[in-house]
């Protein structure tokens, strides 16, 4: 899943060149980080990308040489997390007859990349073998208050994977980004995993939950998939996608389905979603900043820079965010990386499109 505008990574991000374009690890692109992960255990040649139709050219131009261009599946509008999974299912559907699906945001960080392989595998083997919907779930490592919480019973046998290490319990509840002290008590309890949108599940059984639990985005699926292979695929998806009920897929399905289990597995997962996660990435300094580019930085504590050419110097600052791109640079305090998407707000507003 490519399509999101990443507008916390401002002013870094942009329409036609969203987080997932970027290389912010210093590495790769994220979404050549991600393909090359996801190909361990699949081919490139059965790797899809759904991405916004704005941003196809710079994608394919990302990702030539590892997926081939007829993989890249447009969105004509976005129409949120449901729309982009079920375009899929049904493409795969399709072209493969049926076939267990692997689903990713392409813009997240896994620095044990050998456990995600290993739980990866063993989430596809109990798709395969269970009409069941996986989702991998993360075991807390501290009480964070910024991801979703997924509940389940730790003495439940669940379903086992040939590696027993590997179990899928079933799902109990989804918890909102819960305050601090409710975190707490997930993490203690042993329960609880965090919600990393990551799934696995036969296409024919995502497609069947579709219809059952979200029957109107299914109708709008079924048009499409009437259309593909056909000389008017491409002018009858465009025609319909936009009409696709805008839902996620955990509100759609995820929430409702009596089918869900989840894998609760260590492998050093970040979402990256914002400045302030960079340290992921990055090592920090002895007084906790984290440098990318060129700096020159005296008596600074807990600060992150960002620079693609020109020298970022402080003095004298604790907890700032400071980004350089060509056309634009940003300082905010530490605390409100969350809130840099206002900007991207404003800039809108005041209808300054060469900036976003």
């Amino acid at each position: 899943m490519a399509g999101g505008g990443g507008t916390r990574f401002w002013p870094m991000s942009r329409h036609e060149v969203p987080k997932q374009l970027l290389n912010l690890s210093g590495k790769d692109l994220m979404i050549n980080e991600t393909v090359d992960r996801v190909s361990t255990i699949a081919s490139k040649s059965d790797i899809f990308i759904v991405t916004n139709v704005d941003q196809v050219p710079g994608m394919e131009r990302a990702v030539a040489g590892r997926i081939a261009p007829n993989h890249i599946l447009s969105e004509a509008s976005a129409r949120n997390t449901a729309a982009c999974v079920g375009y899929a299912a049904m493409e795969i559907v399709k072209k493969y007859g049926d076939g267990v699906m692997t689903i990713f945001p392409a813009d997240h960080y896994i620095k044990d990349e050998a456990s995600f392989t290993r739980v990866l595998k063993g989430a596809v083997e109990i798709a395969e073998k269970e009409d069941c919907l996986v989702t991998l779930g993360i075991t807390p490592t501290f009480p964070c208050t910024g991801y979703g919480y997924i509940k389940f019973d730790k003495d439940e046998a669940g379903k086992s994977a040939s590696d027993a290490s590997i179990v899928a319990r079933k799902v109990q509840e989804f918890k909102e980004k819960p305050d601090l002290a409710t975190a707490e008590e997930y993490v203690a309890s042993g329960s609880y995993a965090w919600n990393s949108g990551m799934f696995v599940w036969k296409a024919s059984v995502i497609l069947d939950q579709f219809k059952k639990l979200l029957p109107d985005v299914y109708a709008c699926l079924e048009k499409m998939g009437e259309a593909m292979g056909t000389p008017d695929e491409k002018k009858i998806i465009n025609e319909i996608y936009p009409t696709i009920p805008s839902i996620s897929i955990d509100y759609g399905i995820m929430e409702k389905s009596d089918i869900v289990n989840v894998i609760s597995a260590e492998m050093g997962w970040n979402d990256v979603g914002s400045w302030d996660n960079l340290g992921v990435l990055y090592d920090e300094d002895e007084d906790g900043n984290v440098f990318a580019g060129d700096h020159l930085a005296i008596d600074t504590k807990g600060c992150i820079t960002y620079s693609k050419k020109r020298l970022i110097s402080t003095v004298g600052v604790e907890n700032l965010i400071i980004v350089e791109t060509d056309d634009a640079i940003m300082v905010v305090d530490k605390s409100r990386a969350q809130d840099v998407k206002l900007l991207v707000d404003e800039l809108k507003s005041q209808g300054r499109t060469e900036l976003l």
